[in-house]
């Protein structure tokens, strides 16, 4: 018996000794744990269907798909002296548009600088602009770019070096042509606002007109005077931007208007060209978004007609699950019409209507259609929540594959002509792999594995996640994982950090790599657990145990999260007197929550960036979820942390961005008036000119370090 523990013992040390120990500064400064990535959308398939261009080092390379040798260098950004951000190129391969020196407008969308370079004569052509340009596309026959600057539309022609304006309107935080306002960007998560068709006669874009939507403002400070920075903000119950389509003929150089309809507090969330002549579909969806309708326009006189209609005792969420049929036999769309996430084709003259993916789990993405071999792919839920699973089904509905066994999170982008696959797998406990396969499932070759990456992981003792279910006192399995120490000492127990987002269709359980795990391993190393679960609300198990929180957000998400400590208070090795929570955004309104209504069973909380009350944030995301504030009063003000501020004990550290365009610090600032009105103690710290995300420099690390400290003082 002491032979053998003190054996134990002996490789115990050595496997410590041999480990490096994982700091802060390995996580945020070293790089060495950060994966190698084979962005898979920046695959971008060449027009002779048997290669492919990446951007390598500020060259535009051309890979032949099935070696994955090098073709040629197509072209070098230091030879153009610029460092090349994004690129694509005409039908024929031989235009390639250049973006380079990008600046930040929101979280999405960029200004930059563009030029046009001719691969065969080597001609270089600047778009005219002083790093003021947005969104610029080159026309699919390669003679013209169009491109948004000081919010209105320009083309420029490519023969003869001349900018025509479509639009001449523009005005800051007044009217926006080609592009989107901030609420659509961040919600409907759009940037580029016009489109070209195919045959590139036409442009269709959005007119915003923002007018009377109320301005917010951000302070920026570094200035004797501090700069103040204003841009239009819906929040919810408030005026929405005003939106049309457009279409621009280019042969004639007029523009026309299409019919929307009689009510213009609508949205518009996106508008697709089909391959018939001059037609066009649009999306409508009511201010309450739980009426949809498809519009088809005649883009010539600017008429249209519904062709598809859906309603929702909820909300219809948009998605881009959605695929014109080249053949102009129809497209392919997702709905919950039937109570799961699922794809459906539908003609265009509405007389025919199949779901492709009959079954009760969610389709987590529209991977892509092979047209010609009449075979659509998709990423679903059909094994659980917590994983992503590739499958092939035939247009007809028929024929359904699985592509892949290994349970795990898929993604998946088809290639070269619909010949290959690139496929992008990992699990909770191993990195990314990206691999390219042939259509039917074989194995062409490996792009990244990433096994240096698996090695370090093994050098620094990273401990694997283990997934766990448990039901609540309502009869309700949820879904976990939790990390904990290597080595569990015999009759010890570990206080709990419990990680939490929650927010609607949003899962932190998951079968997939997630670096933002990294501290939650250090946090192990220690000596602490660390354990997230799925509330009700979250996404993967479909439409009812996602909406449920309509009307309520916040209240069943807690309960939830109040149930999982019931539930861990339960495990022999968990400290029941010293279980926190941490949460940013969404998970930063749930973690307040716990520390105020859920105050009973939680020790401390980190809330960053949280919203505290919904009529605070924008009214596309919040009266989806909630309606407007005068038809819900009350699932606003009992769902709010400072409603439940006066219940507050334990300790609170809440942090926020002062720039944060999003959740905006208002919410902190009310939410801090409150805990003071009731004589609440907590901690604070505010990042200047930081948004939603608080980085840049080292105010990740800074950020990290201070939540670290804040969990071994209270927790």
């Amino acid at each position: 018996m002491k032979k053998g523990f003190v054996t134990f013992f002996i490789l115990y040390v050595i496997i410590i000794f041999a480990q490096d120990k994982l700091t802060l500064s390995t996580i945020f400064f070293s790089g060495e744990l950060y994966p190698s990535y084979v962005a898979l959308d920046e695959m971008k398939d060449y027009p002779d269907g048997k290669t492919f261009t990446l951007l390598d080092e500020n060259i535009i390379v051309q890979y032949d798909f099935k070696s994955g040798k090098e073709v040629k260098k197509l072209v070098d950004g230091s030879k153009l002296n610029v460092q090349i951000k994004t690129y694509e190129f005409s039908e024929d391969g031989q235009k390639f548009l250049i973006g380079y020196d990008f600046k930040s407008v929101y979280r999405h969308s960029k200004l930059g600088k563009y030029l046009v370079y001719n691969i065969k004569t080597g001609e270089i052509t600047q778009i005219p602009g002083e790093g003021n340009i947005r969104q610029a596309e080159i026309s699919p026959d390669g003679k013209w770019v169009a491109y948004v600057k000081d919010n209105n539309l320009f083309l420029f022609d490519l023969m003869a070096k001349k900018e025509i304006a479509i639009t001449t309107d523009g005005k800051k935080n007044e009217i926006i042509n080609g592009a989107v306002d901030w609420v659509y960007e961040e919600e409907f998560s759009i940037t580029k606002g016009f489109y070209w068709s195919p045959d590139s006669r036409y442009i269709m874009y959005y007119r915003f007109d923002e007018s009377k939507v109320k301005t917010y403002q951000l302070t920026y400070y570094g200035d004797v005077y501090p700069e103040i920075f204003e841009y239009k903000y819906p929040k919810a119950g408030e005026d929405n931007s005003l939106v049309d389509v457009y279409v621009y003929d280019v042969s004639i150089k007029k523009a026309v208007k299409m019919d929307l309809g009689s009510n213009p507090d609508q949205y518009i969330p996106r508008i697709y060209w089909t391959y018939l002549p001059s037609k066009a579909l649009i999306f409508r969806l009511n201010r309450l978004q739980n009426h949809l309708d498809i519009l088809l326009a005649d883009v010539t006189n600017g008429s249209t007609q519904v062709i598809y209609t859906e309603d929702n005792k909820r909300y219809i969420e948009i998605t881009d699950n959605f695929y014109v049929l080249k053949d102009n036999s129809g497209f392919i769309f997702s709905s919950e019409k039937q109570g799961f996430q699922q794809l459906f084709f539908r003609s265009l003259d509405g007389n025919k209507e199949l779901c492709l993916t009959p079954g009760a789990y969610d389709v987590e993405k529209l991977a892509g259609v092979d047209e010609k071999r009449k075979k659509v792919y998709y990423i679903s839920h059909e094994d659980g929540a917590i994983h992503a699973t590739a499958y092939v089904v035939n247009l007809d509905g028929k024929e359904k594959k699985k592509l892949f066994e290994p349970e795990g999170w898929y993604d998946l982008v088809l290639c070269g002509n619909g010949n290959h696959l690139a496929i992008e797998f990992s699990t909770a406990n191993t990195p990314p792999e990206f691999s390219l396969y042939t259509a039917d499932g074989k194995l062409v070759r490996e792009l990244e594995n990433n096994s240096t990456l698996k090695e370090k992981l093994k050098k620094y003792g990273f401990v694997n996640k283990e997934f766990f279910t448990f039901t609540t006192s309502e009869n309700i399995v949820l879904n976990g994982w939790m990390l904990k120490p290597a080595t569990l000492e015999p009759g010890k127990k570990y206080p709990v950090l419990m990680y939490m987002y929650g927010g609607p269709g949003v899962n932190t359980v998951k079968n997939k790599f997630d670096i933002s795990s990294y501290w939650f391993q250090f946090l192990v190393q220690n000596g602490y657990i660390v354990v997230s679960i799925d509330n009700r609300g979250t996404g993967g198990r479909g439409e009812e145990f996602k909406k449920c929180t309509y009307l309520n957000l916040g209240n069943y998400e807690v309960l939830d999260q109040i149930e999982g400590a019931k539930y861990l208070k339960t495990l022999s090795f968990v400290d029941s007197f010293r279980i926190g929570t941490f949460g940013w955004s969404f998970g930063g309104f749930l973690s307040s929550l716990c520390i105020t209504r859920g105050a009973k069973y939680f020790k401390a909380s980190i809330a960053v960036a949280p919203v505290t009350n919904w009529k605070y944030y924008d009214n596309i995301y919040t009266e989806r979820y909630m309606r407007k504030p005068a038809e819900n009063p009350e699932g606003y003000e009992k769902n709010s942390p400072i409603y439940w501020a006066k219940k507050m004990k334990g300790k609170l550290f809440l942090v926020h961005g002062m720039a944060d365009d999003n959740v905006h610090l208002q919410n902190s600032a009310d939410f801090i008036t409150e805990l003071v009105n009731n004589n609440k103690d907590f901690d604070m710290f505010f990042y200047p000119n930081k948004n939603h995300g608080i980085y840049g420099g080292y105010t990740r690390y800074h950020l990290y370090n201070k939540m670290t400290n804040f969990l071994f003082n209270n927790l």
